[in-house]
């Protein structure tokens, strides 16, 4: 890329930082019998980001085909999120990623026919034995052997059986790195966010939890029962309101925003710089942001200018 572009990428892209935290998180590979059955368990166990109210999110990172798993059946690599609490030890937030996480296995993956499970992160800090709160779902009648060259655990299930690789590793990563797209028309909103979507995904060791997200928050908020609430000063429909506290561009109506959570900082750095790439040249898109919110949030800053040097 000569200068010239340089200049007239930088010139759509606001001189702002994303904030983003730390993180821990479980790598895994979900297979099943059938695609449809495949989708409804990746989609439905990583469906609800929830961390901002103490639970768990995911996402899709890539589809597999038969010779890429370990039952070479189809499958998906998926990964699964928890905050780490900086009130708190590493092992008190470990405990509750670990209990949340099960939820998710029990309750969306478990419950689908002919679902398995293995682990996909073997560079791991350490391990999660899937035993107590998974494999004890056979009621003591579960059992371990060796199957695809793993140690597995095999849940009995009125249609048989349920198969979840002993140990799942789990280790430190980067949450809540993002951007956001500056749009005038709501088919720009559609067009920026299947764009970002599709380079972003092309990029191994990252999820979108929200996919495109209409409901950026703030830390603080009026309502703390219910945790974030939404940025107000970036609300279109507020602007009237709000009058010079609005900080909605002038010809903006809409102001999406993708979140990315990655295995490393390098990954999420490669993460956003394709997904801005991608929106700057969609049609009715004024430019590109970020979300931060002067460090009351994470120890990250990841300066948009600075993934284009």
């Amino acid at each position: 890329m000569g200068n010239s572009a340089k200049k007239a990428v930088k010139a759509e892209i606001e001189d702002t930082y994303a904030e983003a935290f730390a993180g821990v998180f479980c790598r895994v590979i979900v297979t099943a019998d059938d695609e449809r059955t495949l989708r409804r368990a990746a989609e439905d166990s990583t469906a609800t980001p929830s961390v901002v109210i103490g639970r768990v999110e995911g996402g899709v990172e890539k589809w597999l085909n038969e010779k890429e798993t370990p039952d070479e059946r189809k499958g998906a690599v998926l990964q699964f999120w928890g905050e780490i609490n900086p009130k708190k030890t590493f092992a008190e937030s470990l405990k509750k990623f670990e209990a949340e996480l099960s939820y998710r296995i029990r309750q969306d993956i478990l419950v689908k026919p002919f679902t398995a499970v293995f682990d996909a992160l073997p560079d791991a800090e350490g391990k999660l034995d899937m035993m107590e709160r998974v494999g004890h779902c056979g009621d003591g009648y579960e059992w371990t052997e060796k199957k695809h060259g793993r140690e597995v655990i095999v849940v009995p299930l009125m249609v048989p059986d349920f198969i979840i690789e002993r140990y799942l590793g789990y280790a430190r990563g980067v949450m809540g790195a993002n951007f956001w797209v500056m749009c005038k028309t709501k088919q720009a909103v559609k067009a920026a966010g299947e764009k970002a979507l599709e380079a972003i995904h092309n990029i191994e060791g990252v999820v979108t939890p929200f996919d495109v997200c209409s409901a950026g928050s703030k830390p603080e908020t009026r309502f703390p029962a219910i945790g974030p609430t939404t940025n107000h000063p970036y609300c279109s429909s507020l602007k009237p309101k709000l009058g010079k506290a609005s900080l909605v561009p002038d010809g903006v109506g809409y102001v999406p925003e993708i979140v990315i959570n990655g295995v490393s900082m390098e990954a999420v750095k490669e993460a956003m710089k394709a997904g801005i790439d991608a929106v700057l040249s969609v049609d009715g898109v004024s430019g590109v942001s970020a979300g931060n919110y002067g460090g009351k949030l994470g120890a990250f800053k990841i300066h948009l200018w600075e993934l284009f040097p």
